[in-house]
């Protein structure tokens, strides 16, 4: 009897936290697929890299983890950002051209760049971030609705990076940029280990800074919060920031993997992906305590649905329909509280387990 009911306080405990649902969500699709999808646990190494359906999804997730971590900044103020796909176009475009879409055929891909590399990083960021400045200023000082402001720099964004690259597709021939994108390091992507640094100092940011806590606190009641001292427009406008940068880094990272910068696809509705990665992960749309661990439990599972979608041969149009049952069926669990729900269906039961154990 204590066995068991140690189980049930443990699962309760489980199905409290905000990662619980998409834990279990990303359990049983691999589980689907150990069953239904042949090899896809299956890794090789070829020439002392790691091959195989699992490394493709985390190199593949590593984009929408980035938005998917801005992302979660935002929503934790009661905002949403969906501008992030035209930023990292926007991203993408500048960095492509301070590097430089010229080939020379002396140097071939190995030194061909009109800045520095760190140079053109730096450029690309900061411009991402004064894009996230500007929705910032536009709803914490101006007051304006997030969805409203995003919107601006959403439809605006990818005539900016096309105006960057001139209404062209910019390729880069510079060998040391792809290695963002397509490097790998100990048999792994270099992008995994990228998104798990930047993941563990956003966390700690988040949690061994007061930012953090006034973060939730501006995001579960912005008044009390105001009246308690704390700075909610300069909360919010960090906010949008972080998720400026955070998109820009992923518009460097898909034009380095594949070698150019594309204003009219690149980051092209991954705005959206980013907020169902987040809400997955157990995080309100209404704002207050977050959870970046979540955030990105989230991005795996949205990038793992892709994958098994792929991998049954299911037509690419669907994707966007499966996802939208998914937003659904997350809608509703979240409106019901599941976690009552368990709490009130396990206590209906226990009587009968403990008249049963008396016997």
């Amino acid at each position: 009897m204590d066995k068991f009911l140690a189980h049930e306080s443990w699962v309760k405990r489980f199905l409290h936290r905000k990662e619980a649902l998409a834990i279990i969500a990303l359990g049983l699709l691999l589980l689907f697929n150990a069953f239904f999808t042949p090899g896809f646990f299956t890794i090789d190494i070829i020439e002392g890299r790691l091959f195989g359906s699992l490394i493709d999804i985390l190199k593949r997730a590593t984009p929408l983890m980035f938005m998917a971590i801005g992302m979660t900044f935002v929503i934790a103020t009661g905002s949403t950002d969906i501008s992030v796909g035209s930023v990292a176009a926007i991203s993408a475009a500048v960095v492509a051209m301070m590097i430089g879409g010229d080939f020379d055929f002396a140097a071939g891909t190995d030194a061909v760049s009109n800045v520095p590399l760190p140079v053109a990083y730096a450029g690309a960021l900061s411009v991402a971030t004064l894009c996230g400045l500007w929705n910032g200023f536009l709803v914490s000082k101006l007051g304006i609705q997030a969805l409203i402001a995003t919107l601006m720099l959403q439809v605006a964004g990818r005539g900016i990076a096309q105006l960057i690259t001139k209404g062209t597709i910019v390729t880069v021939y510079y060998r040391p940029f792809f290695e963002f994108g397509s490097g790998f390091l100990f048999g792994l992507p270099i992008a995994i280990f990228v998104v798990s640094a930047v993941a563990l100092v956003m966390y700690l940011f988040s949690k061994k800074t007061s930012y953090g806590l006034f973060l939730e606190a501006a995001g579960s009641n912005r008044s009390s919060s105001r009246y308690s001292g704390v700075k909610v427009q300069s909360m919010v406008w960090i906010a949008f920031a972080i998720c400026g940068f955070m998109a820009g880094v992923a518009g460097i990272l898909i034009s380095s993997e594949v070698r150019s910068a594309d204003p009219n696809n690149t980051g092209l509705n991954m705005e959206l992906d980013a907020i169902l990665a987040v809400v997955l992960g157990g995080n309100s749309m209404k704002g207050g305590r977050f959870s970046l661990i979540g955030s990105l439990i989230g991005a795996l599972l949205v990038q793992s649905l892709t994958t098994t979608i792929f991998a049954r041969g299911v037509p690419a149009q669907t994707i966007l329909v499966v996802k939208a049952v998914v937003v659904i069926l997350v809608g509703i669990i979240q409106t019901t509280d599941y976690v009552r729900m368990f709490a009130k269906f396990s206590k209906k039961r226990t009587p009968g387990i403990v008249l049963e154990a008396g016997k």
